[in-house]
């Protein structure tokens, strides 16, 4: 294995390779039935029947994935280049046992899995123009595209986040009463000046790491069958697809990651990740993301001189992490399904996709939808406006909740604690449905709930 690999490691490195890469076929070959072990651990393992390369392909980059990253230079020249600044030093920090994020830590302390993107709005300019189409949004000035929390020694970090919730009652027609919480997100502690009065703030969750390989099979054309710009069929949705500017293949592609639909391959999410929340350079942001007035970013920075993130570990944790094991599903609610389907849940979140040699059921159509003002943050990226959203894949839920425990949250800002206050925050071309699911008997309510905990 060691002598196929071209990556110069510590010796500390490749030892812990070697470990993980014994436990790895250890589980592999001894733990596989234990339930209560599969459940804990539902989208850490490997796919089976991969090949003694392969499998080790997949260790090297689980390894990159999960162990911390360092400042440059280092002695540890396998994972340095941290920062200059940065929010968390590496992937799991965003991503526990590759689950979903969630809002707070502890003592009301936002986690690092709670990410405050930026922009301002866009004017006629051709520059404005120009970027659009190339990065999708206009970055802030002073901060660019998201706040980091952390900076190296010498350089200050961007700001902290806070988050506080004012709370609304939601009666149903049965006089059952659900209270929503709508979040009021500020930041605190500016280390370059204030944000131009103008700045949209939109707070973002890391997504849980399910069947990411399985969707990236899904084809450009079984997405783009169920758009429905002009809703020419005149049921009330109107999916649009989110066509987005790629560095990495320097195209327009059809996006299918991230909250709107802004990325297209899970190396492209990966890439992002890496320069914006740990600040690693690579193949497809070859830049840090400091701005003009950030002195000491700009003078701790190494830009140019190589990739934090090579193409080679880039390749490696996108290998990862389109290689591990979607668990099963055990659907036994098939009239909370039926129910699902009847509301109109399904128009948006298409249950499945034929590929060549498996149906899968992601429960989503991939596409832009307009979820109401209530859920808008005003931004757009690419062709996404500020009140559109790709719809979210469904599948795993339970298992997502399983993850976090007591810290469950839904919708791109977590602002949901359970699945039926996500379903009531719908509005826009969902609104029909979730007046459907209000209307209904507390217990047919109850299966689709069920249900969504199943998929």
């Amino acid at each position: 294995m060691l002598r196929k690999l071209n990556y110069k490691y510590s010796a500390a490195l490749i030892i812990l390779i070697l470990v993980i890469s014994l436990m790895e076929r250890v589980f592999a070959n001894d733990f596989s039935n234990l339930s209560t072990y599969e459940l804990s651990q539902s989208f850490t393992q490997v796919q089976p029947n991969l090949s003694n390369d392969k499998l080790d392909k997949f260790i090297l980059g689980k390894s990159f994935f999960r162990i911390p990253w360092v400042e440059a230079p280092s002695s540890t020249t396998a994972r340095d280049g941290l920062g200059p600044l940065f929010s968390a030093n590496t992937c799991v920090n965003c991503h526990v046992k590759n689950g979903r994020g969630k809002v707070f830590e502890v003592n009301n302390i936002v986690d690092k899995s709670h990410v405050i993107r930026l922009s301002i709005p866009l004017n006629d300019t051709d520059e404005h123009q120009g970027m659009i189409a190339k990065f999708g949004s206009i970055p802030e000035p002073n901060y660019g595209v998201q706040i980091s929390i952390n900076g190296v020694p010498g350089v200050p970090f961007e700001a902290k986040s806070l988050v506080h919730y004012s709370t609304k009652n939601i009666h149903y027609s049965d006089n059952t009463i659900i209270i929503l919480q709508q979040p009021i997100v500020k930041l605190e502690k500016l280390g370059y000046g204030d944000l131009l009065p103008n700045t949209i703030i939109s707070a973002r969750i890391a997504p849980a790491l399910v069947g990411l390989g399985l969707l990236e099979q899904i084809t450009d054309e079984q997405i783009l069958a169920n758009e429905d710009i002009n809703d020419a069929n005149h049921d009330g949705i109107s999916g649009k697809a989110n066509r987005v500017w790629s560095e990495q293949t320097k195209k327009i592609e059809i996006g299918r990651y991230a909250w709107k639909a802004s990325a297209p391959t899970v190396k492209y999410q990966s890439a992002n990740a890496a320069v914006n929340d740990m600040g690693l350079t690579n193949p497809i942001y070859e830049h840090q993301s400091c701005t003009l007035i950030q002195v000491e970013c700009i003078n701790s920075s190494k830009d140019g001189e190589k990739h934090e993130l090579t193409a080679q570990r880039l390749n490696a944790i996108s290998y990862y992490l389109t290689h591990l094991k979607l668990p099963k599903s055990i659907i036994s609610q098939y009239q909370g399904q039926r129910l699902f389907s009847e509301i109109g849940c399904s128009k948006c979140h298409v249950p499945s996709y034929s590929l060549p040699n498996i149906t899968i059921y992601p429960y989503s159509d991939f596409l832009l939808h307009d979820m109401g003002k209530d859920l808008a943050d005003d931004r757009s990226e690419f062709d996404a406006l500020g009140n559109e959203w790709r719809t979210p894949p469904l599948w795993r839920l339970g298992r997502v909740s399983l993850i976090l425990k007591d810290n469950k949250n839904f919708l791109h800002d977590g602002r949901a604690r359970n699945l039926e206050q996500a379903i009531i925050w719908h509005g826009g071309e969902a609104e029909r449905s979730k007046t459907l699911f209000m209307n209904l008997p507390v217990s047919s309510r109850g299966k689709i709930l069920q249900f969504l905990n199943e998929i």
